[in-house]
């Protein structure tokens, strides 16, 4: 059987639940409270994509502002990211244009083409939406995303499909070579 390693990374503004996604993939626990990430946290998850021994490096990248710098460190050698706002915050969504427009400029200057998905956090929070699926979706597509879904980490909605329809597109974007591979995610 054939195994790969790939990196992920997430970014997004503190407390839209990239560590409560990432802890509850990890360990399928979903936990209420969590320290604020300092820097990054690493992670590793071993699945497995068709047939294929995958183990994910996953990058859990602190939200506030002052640790941007970092990004550009963070993104190098990554096979895709995600970035990630909550949908019951919607300057969380607008923040993305900073992280995104870093995203793009690292991508350039480091001569790569790592794809992205975009992902709406605390789906259990629908009741007090700020950001509709219809934004969601259109801001994927103004973002040039490879993806966009929502999930929550509270019930573990779209948790798992996220890691292993990534898994399955870098897989899929390595073997043919197509820098225009979409993941499976969107609603």
């Amino acid at each position: 059987m054939t195994s790969v390693k790939y990196k992920i990374c997430i970014f997004g503004d503190g407390g839209v639940g990239k560590t409560t996604l990432t802890q509850r993939y990890m360990t399928g626990v979903f936990q209420e409270k969590y320290q604020l990430t300092i820097g990054m946290d690493f992670y590793l998850k071993k699945l497995e994509v068709d047939d294929i021994d995958v183990s994910l490096q996953i990058w859990d990248f602190a939200g506030e502002e002052k640790f941007r710098f970092l990004m550009p460190g963070a993104l190098l050698g990554a096979h895709a990211a995600i970035f990630m706002y909550d949908i019951s915050r919607y300057g969380t969504l607008e923040n993305l244009d900073d992280w995104i427009s870093l995203f793009k400029e690292t991508n350039i200057k480091e001569n790569q083409d790592v794809p992205f998905v975009l992902i709406g956090g605390k789906l259990d929070l629908d009741d007090i939406r700020a950001v509709s699926k219809e934004k969601g979706r259109e801001m994927a597509n103004l973002y040039v995303a490879m993806g966009w879904i929502e999930c929550s980490a509270k019930d573990g909605t779209n948790v798992s499909k996220i890691f292993e329809e990534m898994a399955r597109a870098i897989i899929e974007r390595q073997r043919s070579d197509k820098k225009e591979t979409k993941i499976r995610l969107f609603e």
